[in-house]
């Protein structure tokens, strides 16, 4: 059902722009949304830049908010791990392959169906994506946050958008470094190559920054564990950098060049798991960030996967 309201212009109001009105009139929408409303300036058609006088009727009809692709074929094949949830917000460990929201190759069993099948999620994510603020590669596991109201989601954005939070990943790699941590810099774009893959770029792109510390190391096997901070968030961003700079994730189909390391296994063990196992040993271990709602300071650490625990196992039995 639509939802219409209407405004009358005050004396203290002439000359301010239509758009400006509007915003301090409906503070529960943001600049955005409303431009995508339907406005009427005293029946007739109205622009945004307009400066208002004293008696306009402003008219803005309010659209219903769906989540109908989303709500379309709402799932239930996850068990869903709830690390955290309230009015605002739900916290979820993601598993390992599966695809975020809906999309044109992935219609059913996404992670947004199967949160829908518990609890609402905000709509200014929009009908395919409601309640995401941030997201994580389909085999990439691990911590995640999604917005139940909208409160909660426009104080989400804000908060990524400014990188004013805490995200730290575990990552299984090809190699061993001589260095116990490292910087990594470079700006990230998408490859021209190849559309479906990010690059690192000398010019152009988006800055990207992660910190890197070795946690663990596995010389006979050559391979080490390491902990990223993320200080940006692009698009592929610990993959991107790790392989650039000779530390591929492991299992990673798209940049870990996996015929050129699998030759070195000896161990048969590590060979078999390497050659069977689907998604990049990569998991959001920790997210921190303040409440976008009650300013409490959260923070939430998902478990390590099976199969990550699996891997770190056969590779303790080498040494």
């Amino acid at each position: 059902m639509q939802d219409i309201r209407e405004f009358i212009v005050a004396e203290d109001e002439v000359g301010v722009r239509l758009d400006k009105f509007l915003v301090s009139k409906l503070p529960e929408f943001s600049r955005s949304e409303i431009q995508r409303f339907s406005v009427s300036l005293n029946s007739g058609e109205a622009k945004f830049s307009t400066k208002l006088r004293a008696g306009d009727a402003v008219s803005v009809v309010i659209p219903e908010r769906q989540t109908d692709i989303a709500a379309q074929n709402i799932s239930t094949d996850i068990d869903l791990d709830i690390l955290y949830e309230d009015d605002d917000i739900i916290v979820i460990n993601k598993p390992r392959g599966v695809v975020m929201y809906p999309s044109a190759g992935n219609k059913t069993g996404t992670l947004v169906q199967n949160i829908l099948s518990h609890t609402s999620l905000s709509a200014l994510g929009g009908e395919t994506r409601p309640g995401v603020v941030h997201r994580l590669d389909k085999d990439t596991s691990g911590v995640m946050v999604f917005a139940k109201s909208d409160a909660a989601f426009r104080g989400l954005v804000k908060i990524f958008s400014a990188h004013d939070l805490t995200r730290k990943y575990i990552a299984f790699v090809w190699g061993v470094p001589n260095w116990d941590g490292a910087d990594i810099t470079g700006n990230i774009a998408r490859s021209s190559r190849n559309r479906q893959k990010m690059t690192m770029v000398k010019t152009g792109g988006k800055p990207a920054h992660t910190q890197v510390t070795v946690a663990d190391v596995w010389s006979r096997a050559g391979v080490s564990e390491f902990r990223c901070t993320l200080l940006t968030g692009r698009t592929h961003q610990i993959r991107v950098h790790l392989s650039a700079h000779g530390f591929p994730v492991l299992c990673d189909p798209v940049y870990g060049r996996v015929s050129n390391r699998l030759a070195s296994v000896k161990n048969p063990d590590l060979l078999e798991f390497l050659k069977t196992h689907d998604g990049q040993m990569l998991h959001a271990e920790v997210l921190d960030f303040v409440h976008p709602v009650t300013g409490e300071q959260m923070h939430f650490k998902a478990r390590m996967p099976d199969d990550m625990s699996e891997l770190k196992a056969i590779l303790d039995e080498i040494g």
